[in-house]
């Protein structure tokens, strides 16, 4: 096997060779992060696939990532380096229980979270992510009845925040999920100075500590923009590495789980389904090609509706 430099120049001499572009989420690992053409959130990148004129692009992150360049690009060839990269926030959520849902509270548009399987898509008025959701909600009609999944916590806050009474499906990611409260106090403790920062999908507990609450992509820039030199970070720990590298001078400090997936204390929280994500999976599926994303045709047509109104209104 290649060596890790090797590789890299590999995969971006690939990348020419086949009019490529790789998009990686913030929670891959930094090596790469650091290859990537680009680098974002769950709606940087849907807006990268939308623009893209690239023949092909390789999708690093989870497959439902995946699925939404495949809807956006329909005519693009979309891989994804490992097919097994899923989500437990999409999980929670299957087509066929949700259409069931709907079917018992007519008259309720539904708000899915883009951690979301084309299928549910297809069955979803619009979708957000955890940097416009109140965006979104907000321009919604006030007397507008509202099914949001599937995560619970993010839902729980954008009730919080617009006076919305929504219905909130009972889903959740297993990384946010997972972080202490108690952990964030004894760290406040341990570096008084420093300034919280928590991702809407944590639970409300760890949200009332925190003093920056937003997206990957909020939070990021707020330690660019900031003064301050140290902060807690209550995100999966993948988006120290660009937030280090954007602020080679500050200091970060991941929060630990309540409990980790070996049942121990761990010094960080990390989501294993972006772990899949290797420099020689990305070399491989560049090189063969595969595995490449489908979607059936008429999934595909109902599922590209709630993304675009997503853009349009954010």
């Amino acid at each position: 096997m290649l060596k890790t430099e090797d590789l890299k120049a590999e995969i971006r001499r690939l990348c020419k060779e086949k009019d490529a572009i790789i998009l990686a989420h913030y929670y891959t690992i930094g090596d790469i992060q650091d290859i990537a053409d680009f680098v974002g959130d769950s709606l940087a990148l849907a807006r990268k696939a939308a623009e893209t004129d690239a023949k092909a692009m390789v999708m690093c992150g989870v497959h439902f990532m995946a699925e939404t360049c495949k809807l956006l690009s329909p005519d693009k060839m979309v891989l994804c380096p490992d097919l097994e990269a899923g989500c437990s926030l999409a999980d929670s959520c299957k087509a066929e229980d949700l259409k069931k849902f709907k079917e018992e509270h007519p008259g309720y548009q539904v708000i899915s979270y883009v951690n979301t399987t084309a299928a549910v898509k297809a069955l979803t008025d619009v979708v957000v992510t955890s940097g416009n959701a109140k965006k979104v909600v907000d321009q919604l009609p006030k007397d507008a009845k509202l099914i949001f999944g599937p995560d619970y916590n993010l839902g729980n806050y954008i009730n919080e925040v617009t006076g919305r009474q929504m219905l909130l499906w009972n889903g959740g990611c297993h990384v946010h999920e997972r972080f202490s409260v108690s952990n964030i106090l004894e760290l406040k403790a341990k570096y008084p100075e420093a300034v919280v920062m928590a991702h809407l999908e944590c639970k409300a507990p760890v949200l009332a500590v925190a003093e920056v609450k937003g997206s990957t992509a909020t939070m990021l820039k707020y330690a660019q923009q900031s003064d301050k030199k140290q902060f807690i970070v209550a995100t999966e720990a993948g988006i120290l590495h660009e937030m280090q590298r954007t602020c080679p001078d500050k200091q970060f400090i991941p929060v630990p789980p309540e409990i980790s997936e070996s049942g121990l204390e761990c010094s960080c929280n990390e989501c294993q389904y972006m772990k899949l994500n290797t420099l020689e999976k990305v070399y491989n599926c560049l090189k063969n090609e595969s595995p490449q994303i489908e979607i059936d045709s008429e999934i595909a047509k109902e599922a590209v509706k709630p993304i675009n109104r997503m853009l349009e209104l954010s």
